[in-house]
């Protein structure tokens, strides 16, 4: 088991019965921001950010933990309880997190020619807008860590990531194995 995994479903094995425990959503959120870093901005290899993530998006992936439609042990532990009611709060409050900044660095310029011809390409703002903020039940990319991009995008693309729909495996299935990670630096160094 990769240690980033391990941490983090220590720390939810430690945290879940505090998340029952508080009163508030914002108290019960500290569990929450354990891994997915201080106001929903991840500092964790493979982990998203969940600052100005898009309520409806949120609402279907914390579902989806639940129900154990998506798999990963800390999040399927972290929701077992969750009433509806609770799914809906917590996606709110994900909502309302400050957003991800764009990293301090400016992008490489040939690479970010190289992502945004990709993105151009496979039509990735015809669902996620062009600045990438995403909108209803589609998630918000821009400023999204790197790693994290590249590593979702890559399981859409062998199909070892499922989502609601079949949408991300088709539009990943036309993109070459070898250019997503120049998809991936582009969408996270988003101006």
């Amino acid at each position: 088991m990769r240690k980033t995994t391990m941490m983090a479903l220590f720390m939810a094995a430690s945290l879940a019965g505090s998340v029952k425990a508080a009163d508030t959503i914002e108290q019960r959120a500290v569990t929450c921001f354990a891994c997915h870093g201080e106001q929903g901005q991840s500092e964790m290899d493979n982990t998203p950010s969940l600052g100005g993530q898009q309520s409806a998006y949120a609402l279907i992936q914390l579902f989806m933990f639940r129900e154990k439609l998506r798999t990963f042990d800390p999040m399927n532990e972290m929701t077992k309880s969750f009433t509806d009611d609770d799914l809906q709060k917590f996606s709110d409050f994900i909502a309302k997190l400050p957003k991800p900044q764009p990293p301090t660095e400016v992008g490489d310029p040939a690479r970010m020619q190289k992502g945004l011809a990709l993105a151009q390409q496979h039509r990735c703002n015809s669902c996620h807008n062009a600045d990438f903020s995403g909108k209803d039940n589609i998630p918000r990319l821009a400023n999204q860590r790197e790693d994290y991009l590249n590593k979702t995008l890559g399981e859409y693309k062998d199909n070892s990531r499922h989502g609601y729909d079949g949408t991300m495996a088709d539009v990943m299935g036309e993109v070459p194995k070898e250019q997503i990670a120049d998809l991936a630096y582009y969408i996270s160094h988003y101006r």
